[in-house]
């Protein structure tokens, strides 16, 4: 019996990156040069929730990288040592190292080295040296402005793993629970107001008055978010809408989605858990990073927010331009007539 090859696979950003991941980590489980395979998934702390719904993930490896993490802790010694030795102890024969276009795969490479890992693949503008086994290079070996899931896909292909037959590369996850208990009955409409990066969030006061606006045209509206975000959902959801905020876990919140007509949200991981569902998306999407790379994937979805403000491009946090205006812009009358767009008036 072939023994199973032992892949790596490190996505080490927040939930939404993780999904995104998921294509590549089933051509990894699929198998490597005609061996069955174990994924091991490597991630941080903020990506764990959607790890641990991506098929093909055997295990999980948490560590807080202190390259990738948006308030990172400083590098401790020990927990590096700590990292080096929880990968040699795994002998793992293989490491495809995931990340987008403002990242670098080589600090982790160092690592993976150190830790004896036989073969390493990753994308890297820089010249590895004895890094990397396979090095990609952004619009020489690929076009540098594939959506994420392809760009993931590109480094598991140069690594020898390949999506199996019929496996469309579409963003998937493990069958949420049945949450019909906190939903009520469908059809309904989810509104996720909140966003981890506050440049992609729609002001809350246009949130109120979308909720609002549906529930006018007949649309029962659900609002979405996490344990720290009640008091965001609660002013959202106001009277018009039906508050679900810290009520849902991560696979319950899956579950909601999937039973939504369409998801209204900004570029955040729910908006990538909807598409991972197959429900259509209202993407409120601010300019920061480009739509190309990261609207939603393979769902139907329409892509509101202003693409050329000024802030196109800048990767910011906190939006640099007083007034928001990429998202501002937009009202609830905008969304209302995307909603219709995607699933009909309600009569």
């Amino acid at each position: 019996m072939t023994t199973p090859a032992r892949v790596l696979v490190a996505r080490l950003d927040s939930d939404g990156d993780v999904l995104l991941s998921g294509p590549a980590v089933r051509a990894a489980a699929a198998g490597w040069h005609g061996r069955p395979s174990e994924v091991t998934l490597l991630c941080g702390p903020a990506g764990a929730q959607a790890a641990s719904l991506l098929p093909g993930v055997s295990r999980t490896l948490r560590w807080n990288c202190p390259w990738i993490a948006a308030d990172p802790e400083p590098v401790r010694p020990a927990r590096v040592r700590g990292l080096i030795d929880t990968i040699s102890r795994a002998r793992f024969d293989l490491a495809l190292i995931l990340t987008s276009a403002h990242q670098s795969c080589l600090p982790l490479a160092l690592l993976l080295r150190v830790a004896d890992v036989p073969r390493i693949v990753g994308i890297s503008h820089d010249y590895p040296g004895s890094l990397l086994d396979v090095r990609l290079r952004p619009d020489i070996d690929f076009v540098d402005d594939l959506p994420e899931p392809e760009r993931a896909l590109t480094v598991a292909r140069a690594g020898g793993c390949f999506l199996p037959a019929g496996d469309d590369g579409a963003l998937e996850v493990l069958p949420p629970p049945d949450v019909a208990e906190l939903t009520g009955p469908r059809p309904y409409l989810v509104l996720h107001p909140g966003a981890t990066v506050p440049a992609r969030s729609w002001p809350v006061e246009r949130c109120r008055e979308a909720v609002a606006a549906l529930a006018d045209q007949g649309h029962r509206v659900l609002v979405t978010g996490g344990p720290g975000e009640r008091e965001l959902t609660a002013t959202v959801a106001g009277r018009a809408g039906v508050d679900l905020g810290g009520r849902t876990s991560y696979p319950q919140l899956a579950g909601v989605l999937a039973g939504a007509d369409a998801v209204i949200a900004g570029n955040t991981g729910p908006a990538h858990l909807a598409a991972a569902v197959g429900t259509p998306v209202v993407s409120l999407f601010a300019p920061v990073v480009p739509a190309e790379r990261w609207a939603p994937y393979r769902v139907s979805h329409v892509l509101l927010g202003d693409q050329d403000a000024p802030c196109k491009g800048t990767r910011a946090r906190v939006c640099p331009v007083p007034g928001h205006p990429c998202l501002s812009s937009v009202t609830a009358a905008d969304v209302t007539r995307a909603v219709d767009a995607l699933v009909g008036v309600v009569v």
